[in-house]
Protein backbone atom coordinates (compact mmCIF):
# COMPACT_ATOMS: atom_id res chain seq x y z
CA UNK A 1 0.00 0.00 0.00
CA UNK A 2 1.45 3.68 -0.86
CA UNK A 3 1.58 5.96 1.38
CA UNK A 4 1.26 9.74 0.80
CA UNK A 5 1.43 12.90 3.25
CA UNK A 6 -0.60 15.97 2.24
CA UNK A 7 -0.05 19.10 3.87
CA UNK A 8 -2.97 21.44 3.84
CA UNK A 9 -5.06 18.65 3.76
CA UNK A 10 -8.17 20.60 5.88
CA UNK A 11 -7.97 22.90 2.37
CA UNK A 12 -10.27 22.79 -0.80
CA UNK A 13 -7.85 21.13 -2.69
CA UNK A 14 -6.58 18.22 0.51
CA UNK A 15 -9.86 17.26 1.38
CA UNK A 16 -10.49 16.26 -2.31
CA UNK A 17 -6.91 14.82 -3.06
CA UNK A 18 -7.30 13.00 0.12
CA UNK A 19 -10.45 11.21 -1.40
CA UNK A 20 -8.99 10.68 -4.65
CA UNK A 21 -6.09 9.25 -3.01
CA UNK A 22 -8.50 6.43 -0.39
CA UNK A 23 -10.53 5.81 -3.37
CA UNK A 24 -7.01 4.61 -5.02
CA UNK A 25 -6.29 2.27 -1.58
CA UNK A 26 -3.78 4.88 -0.30
CA UNK A 27 -3.05 5.10 3.26
CA UNK A 28 -3.25 8.79 3.59
CA UNK A 29 -0.97 11.47 6.22
CA UNK A 30 -2.16 15.00 6.60
CA UNK A 31 -0.37 17.62 8.51
CA UNK A 32 -2.96 19.56 10.16
CA UNK A 33 -2.28 22.87 12.42
CA UNK A 34 -2.69 22.60 16.31
CA UNK A 35 -5.05 25.23 16.64
CA UNK A 36 -7.59 25.95 19.70
CA UNK A 37 -10.37 25.98 17.54
CA UNK A 38 -10.97 23.13 14.66
CA UNK A 39 -10.77 23.47 11.10
CA UNK A 40 -11.38 20.29 9.79
CA UNK A 41 -15.04 20.55 8.27
CA UNK A 42 -14.04 19.57 4.54
CA UNK A 43 -12.26 16.19 6.02
CA UNK A 44 -15.07 15.47 8.72
CA UNK A 45 -17.29 13.35 6.65
CA UNK A 46 -13.69 11.08 6.85
CA UNK A 47 -12.86 11.62 10.08
CA UNK A 48 -15.70 10.70 11.11
CA UNK A 49 -15.85 6.96 9.39
CA UNK A 50 -14.50 4.80 11.62
CA UNK A 51 -13.80 2.22 8.43
CA UNK A 52 -11.49 5.28 7.56
CA UNK A 53 -10.05 7.67 10.17
CA UNK A 54 -6.94 5.78 11.69
CA UNK A 55 -7.71 2.86 9.48
CA UNK A 56 -6.19 4.40 5.95
CA UNK A 57 -6.32 8.23 7.59
CA UNK A 58 -3.92 9.32 9.69
CA UNK A 59 -3.49 12.94 10.86
CA UNK A 60 -0.12 14.94 12.46
CA UNK A 61 0.50 18.02 14.07
CA UNK A 62 2.83 20.76 12.33
CA UNK A 63 3.51 23.33 10.73
CA UNK A 64 5.40 24.87 7.13
CA UNK A 65 7.13 27.42 9.44
CA UNK A 66 8.51 24.59 11.99
CA UNK A 67 11.27 22.31 10.40
CA UNK A 68 11.82 20.11 13.49
CA UNK A 69 8.34 19.01 13.06
CA UNK A 70 8.54 18.44 9.22
CA UNK A 71 11.50 15.98 10.06
CA UNK A 72 9.65 14.41 12.52
CA UNK A 73 6.73 13.87 10.56
CA UNK A 74 8.68 13.20 7.45
CA UNK A 75 10.93 9.82 9.65
CA UNK A 76 7.52 8.83 11.21
CA UNK A 77 5.91 8.20 8.03
CA UNK A 78 8.28 7.45 5.20
CA UNK A 79 5.52 8.57 2.42
CA UNK A 80 6.23 7.44 -0.83
CA UNK A 81 4.22 10.56 -2.62
CA UNK A 82 4.52 14.38 -0.67
CA UNK A 83 1.72 16.74 -2.13
CA UNK A 84 2.19 20.41 -0.42
CA UNK A 85 -0.53 21.91 -0.30
CA UNK A 86 0.00 24.34 2.60
CA UNK A 87 -0.23 27.98 2.04
CA UNK A 88 -1.75 31.53 2.76
CA UNK A 89 -3.25 31.46 -0.43
CA UNK A 90 -5.16 34.89 -0.39
CA UNK A 91 -3.68 36.91 -3.02
CA UNK A 92 -5.31 40.35 -1.38
CA UNK A 93 -4.46 39.64 2.38
CA UNK A 94 -1.16 38.58 1.20
CA UNK A 95 -0.40 42.59 0.70
CA UNK A 96 -1.63 42.93 4.03
CA UNK A 97 0.75 40.28 6.00
CA UNK A 98 3.77 39.69 3.11
CA UNK A 99 6.24 38.80 6.02
CA UNK A 100 3.74 35.86 7.13
CA UNK A 101 2.77 34.72 3.35
CA UNK A 102 6.56 34.62 2.48
CA UNK A 103 7.18 32.26 6.09
CA UNK A 104 4.77 29.62 5.19
CA UNK A 105 4.35 29.65 0.74
CA UNK A 106 8.66 30.75 0.34
CA UNK A 107 10.23 29.51 2.93
CA UNK A 108 7.53 26.92 4.27
CA UNK A 109 8.65 25.11 0.99
CA UNK A 110 12.17 25.20 1.53
CA UNK A 111 11.87 23.28 4.76
CA UNK A 112 10.10 20.80 3.68
CA UNK A 113 12.53 20.37 0.54
CA UNK A 114 15.12 20.49 3.25
CA UNK A 115 13.39 17.72 4.97
CA UNK A 116 13.29 15.09 2.11
CA UNK A 117 17.05 15.83 1.55
CA UNK A 118 17.74 15.38 4.89
CA UNK A 119 15.84 12.52 6.13
CA UNK A 120 17.21 10.35 3.08
CA UNK A 121 14.04 10.56 1.37
CA UNK A 122 15.45 11.24 -2.28
CA UNK A 123 15.01 8.24 -4.16
CA UNK A 124 12.21 7.09 -2.15
CA UNK A 125 9.62 9.65 -2.59
CA UNK A 126 8.21 11.80 -4.93
CA UNK A 127 7.28 15.84 -4.07
CA UNK A 128 4.29 17.74 -5.36
CA UNK A 129 4.37 21.47 -5.09
CA UNK A 130 1.26 23.17 -6.03
CA UNK A 131 2.51 26.29 -7.70
CA UNK A 132 -0.14 28.80 -8.74
CA UNK A 133 -0.70 30.87 -12.44
CA UNK A 134 -0.40 34.14 -10.01
CA UNK A 135 3.54 33.67 -10.51
CA UNK A 136 2.06 34.64 -14.21
CA UNK A 137 0.99 38.23 -13.14
CA UNK A 138 1.66 40.80 -16.14
CA UNK A 139 2.57 38.29 -18.78
CA UNK A 140 -0.19 38.62 -21.63
CA UNK A 141 -2.08 34.86 -22.15
CA UNK A 142 -2.16 32.26 -22.95
CA UNK A 143 0.41 31.62 -20.19
CA UNK A 144 2.20 28.14 -20.61
CA UNK A 145 4.90 26.52 -18.71
CA UNK A 146 7.72 29.20 -20.79
CA UNK A 147 5.65 32.37 -20.71
CA UNK A 148 7.93 34.56 -18.58
CA UNK A 149 7.11 34.93 -14.42
CA UNK A 150 5.65 38.50 -13.42
CA UNK A 151 4.19 38.13 -9.93
CA UNK A 152 2.21 40.81 -9.13
CA UNK A 153 1.62 40.51 -5.04
CA UNK A 154 3.40 39.24 -1.94
CA UNK A 155 2.08 35.53 -2.58
CA UNK A 156 3.00 35.21 -6.16
CA UNK A 157 6.71 36.88 -5.35
CA UNK A 158 6.68 33.95 -2.43
CA UNK A 159 5.03 31.21 -4.88
CA UNK A 160 7.80 32.26 -7.40
CA UNK A 161 10.51 31.25 -5.07
CA UNK A 162 9.07 27.62 -4.03
CA UNK A 163 8.74 27.28 -7.22
CA UNK A 164 12.08 28.09 -7.88
CA UNK A 165 13.31 25.82 -4.97
CA UNK A 166 11.34 22.71 -6.62
CA UNK A 167 13.18 23.17 -9.68
CA UNK A 168 17.04 23.59 -7.96
CA UNK A 169 16.21 20.38 -6.08
CA UNK A 170 15.16 18.33 -9.09
CA UNK A 171 17.92 19.19 -10.69
CA UNK A 172 20.89 19.38 -7.75
CA UNK A 173 19.43 16.40 -5.78
CA UNK A 174 17.85 14.30 -8.46
CA UNK A 175 14.46 14.71 -6.38
CA UNK A 176 11.44 13.62 -8.27
CA UNK A 177 9.40 16.37 -7.56
CA UNK A 178 7.01 18.44 -9.68
CA UNK A 179 5.14 21.55 -9.46
CA UNK A 180 1.72 22.11 -10.97
CA UNK A 181 0.76 25.90 -12.13
CA UNK A 182 -2.44 25.77 -11.43
CA UNK A 183 -5.06 28.46 -12.80
CA UNK A 184 -7.91 29.19 -10.79
CA UNK A 185 -10.19 26.63 -8.94
CA UNK A 186 -12.78 26.31 -7.03
CA UNK A 187 -15.93 24.23 -5.66
CA UNK A 188 -18.39 24.67 -2.65
CA UNK A 189 -15.30 24.02 -0.17
CA UNK A 190 -13.73 26.85 -1.42
CA UNK A 191 -12.90 29.68 1.21
CA UNK A 192 -15.56 32.46 2.14
CA UNK A 193 -13.41 34.58 1.46
CA UNK A 194 -12.66 33.69 -1.85
CA UNK A 195 -14.62 35.55 -5.23
CA UNK A 196 -16.07 32.82 -6.34
CA UNK A 197 -17.67 31.35 -3.25
CA UNK A 198 -18.37 35.21 -2.29
CA UNK A 199 -20.66 35.51 -5.18
CA UNK A 200 -22.45 31.96 -5.14
CA UNK A 201 -22.99 32.23 -0.98
CA UNK A 202 -24.37 36.32 -2.06
CA UNK A 203 -26.54 35.34 -4.60
CA UNK A 204 -28.45 32.45 -2.60
CA UNK A 205 -28.98 34.78 0.56
CA UNK A 206 -30.25 37.15 -1.81
CA UNK A 207 -32.98 35.06 -3.16
CA UNK A 208 -33.78 33.83 0.17
CA UNK A 209 -33.81 37.48 1.46
CA UNK A 210 -30.78 37.15 4.35
CA UNK A 211 -28.94 39.61 2.04
CA UNK A 212 -29.71 42.97 0.25
CA UNK A 213 -26.38 43.74 -1.43
CA UNK A 214 -23.03 42.68 -2.30
CA UNK A 215 -19.70 44.58 -2.50
CA UNK A 216 -17.28 43.84 -4.71
CA UNK A 217 -13.60 44.73 -6.17
CA UNK A 218 -12.19 44.70 -9.53
CA UNK A 219 -15.56 43.87 -11.60
CA UNK A 220 -13.41 42.99 -14.90
CA UNK A 221 -10.75 40.61 -13.70
CA UNK A 222 -10.58 37.59 -15.66
CA UNK A 223 -9.86 34.03 -14.38
CA UNK A 224 -9.50 30.75 -16.21
CA UNK A 225 -11.58 28.49 -13.89
CA UNK A 226 -12.03 25.08 -13.29
CA UNK A 227 -13.06 22.65 -10.53
CA UNK A 228 -10.89 21.62 -8.02
CA UNK A 229 -12.05 17.61 -8.48
CA UNK A 230 -10.34 18.26 -11.81
CA UNK A 231 -7.54 19.83 -10.70
CA UNK A 232 -6.07 17.12 -8.00
CA UNK A 233 -6.42 14.43 -10.38
CA UNK A 234 -3.90 16.34 -12.25
CA UNK A 235 -1.74 16.39 -9.14
CA UNK A 236 -1.92 12.44 -8.86
CA UNK A 237 -1.47 12.17 -12.65
CA UNK A 238 2.15 14.55 -12.41
CA UNK A 239 3.45 11.81 -9.47
CA UNK A 240 2.98 8.91 -11.77
CA UNK A 241 5.00 9.65 -14.34
CA UNK A 242 8.85 8.33 -14.88
CA UNK A 243 10.16 12.38 -14.22
CA UNK A 244 9.63 15.15 -12.39
CA UNK A 245 8.44 18.06 -14.68
CA UNK A 246 6.46 21.26 -14.05
CA UNK A 247 2.93 21.66 -15.71
CA UNK A 248 0.64 24.41 -16.32
CA UNK A 249 -3.35 23.33 -15.37
CA UNK A 250 -5.75 25.01 -16.61
CA UNK A 251 -9.35 24.74 -18.98
CA UNK A 252 -7.65 27.16 -21.18
CA UNK A 253 -11.20 29.19 -21.03
CA UNK A 254 -11.51 32.80 -19.06
CA UNK A 255 -14.20 34.37 -17.74
CA UNK A 256 -14.91 37.92 -15.98
CA UNK A 257 -16.19 38.70 -12.82
CA UNK A 258 -19.00 40.02 -14.55
CA UNK A 259 -19.67 36.65 -16.57
CA UNK A 260 -19.31 35.06 -13.12
CA UNK A 261 -22.04 37.14 -11.93
CA UNK A 262 -24.35 36.77 -14.64
CA UNK A 263 -23.73 32.15 -14.35
CA UNK A 264 -24.31 32.86 -10.34
CA UNK A 265 -27.34 35.00 -10.08
CA UNK A 266 -28.84 33.91 -13.40
CA UNK A 267 -29.15 30.25 -11.93
CA UNK A 268 -31.26 31.98 -9.43
CA UNK A 269 -33.55 34.13 -11.45
CA UNK A 270 -31.73 37.28 -10.43
CA UNK A 271 -30.23 40.50 -12.08
CA UNK A 272 -26.66 40.91 -10.41
CA UNK A 273 -26.80 44.50 -11.58
CA UNK A 274 -29.28 45.38 -8.98
CA UNK A 275 -27.31 44.22 -6.00
CA UNK A 276 -23.79 44.31 -6.72
CA UNK A 277 -21.67 47.54 -5.98
CA UNK A 278 -17.70 48.04 -6.31
CA UNK A 279 -16.08 48.90 -3.33
CA UNK A 280 -12.37 50.15 -3.86
CA UNK A 281 -11.09 47.95 -0.32
CA UNK A 282 -11.70 45.23 -2.55
CA UNK A 283 -8.90 46.13 -5.21
CA UNK A 284 -5.06 44.81 -5.13
CA UNK A 285 -2.39 47.35 -4.98
CA UNK A 286 -1.17 45.88 -8.45
CA UNK A 287 -4.11 44.10 -10.35
CA UNK A 288 -3.54 40.87 -12.71
CA UNK A 289 -5.72 41.97 -15.30
CA UNK A 290 -6.28 38.62 -17.42
CA UNK A 291 -5.05 34.92 -16.39
CA UNK A 292 -5.30 32.16 -19.68
CA UNK A 293 -4.00 29.13 -19.01
CA UNK A 294 -2.56 26.88 -21.81
CA UNK A 295 -2.74 23.47 -20.57
CA UNK A 296 -1.46 21.33 -23.81
CA UNK A 297 1.18 19.84 -21.97
CA UNK A 298 -0.64 18.25 -19.63
CA UNK A 299 -3.10 17.32 -22.44
CA UNK A 300 -0.40 15.57 -24.09
CA UNK A 301 1.99 14.09 -21.54
CA UNK A 302 -0.51 13.83 -18.85
CA UNK A 303 -4.03 12.93 -20.92
CA UNK A 304 -5.13 14.88 -18.62
CA UNK A 305 -8.18 17.24 -19.23
CA UNK A 306 -11.01 18.70 -17.31
CA UNK A 307 -14.17 17.15 -17.10
CA UNK A 308 -16.18 19.92 -15.32
CA UNK A 309 -17.57 22.97 -17.39
CA UNK A 310 -17.62 26.44 -15.73
CA UNK A 311 -21.31 26.85 -16.23
CA UNK A 312 -21.50 23.52 -13.91
CA UNK A 313 -18.76 24.45 -12.01
CA UNK A 314 -20.97 27.49 -11.28
CA UNK A 315 -24.32 26.36 -10.79
CA UNK A 316 -23.01 23.55 -8.26
CA UNK A 317 -21.60 26.32 -6.19
CA UNK A 318 -24.96 28.04 -6.40
CA UNK A 319 -26.94 25.01 -5.56
CA UNK A 320 -24.58 24.01 -2.59
CA UNK A 321 -25.11 27.58 -0.97
CA UNK A 322 -29.44 27.18 -1.52
CA UNK A 323 -29.63 23.39 0.08
CA UNK A 324 -27.59 24.82 3.02
CA UNK A 325 -29.51 27.87 3.67
CA UNK A 326 -32.49 25.91 3.45
CA UNK A 327 -31.93 22.84 6.12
Amino acid sequence: MKKALITGITGQDGSYLAELLLGKGYEVHGIVRRSSSFNRERIEHLIQNPDVYRTSLFLHYGEMTDSSALNRILERVGPDEIYNLAAQSHVRISFDLPEYTADVDALGVARILDAIREVGLVGECRFYQASTSEMFGSSPPPQGEDTPFHPRSPYAAAKLYSHWMVVNYRKGYGLHASSGILFNHESPRRGRNFVTRKIALAAARIKMGLQNSLALGNLDAKRDWGHAKDFVRAMYLMLQQEEGDDFVIATGETHSIRDLLDRAFGRLELDWKEYVTVDERYFRPTEVDVLKGDPSKANRLLGWKPEISFEELVNEMVDYEMTQLSL
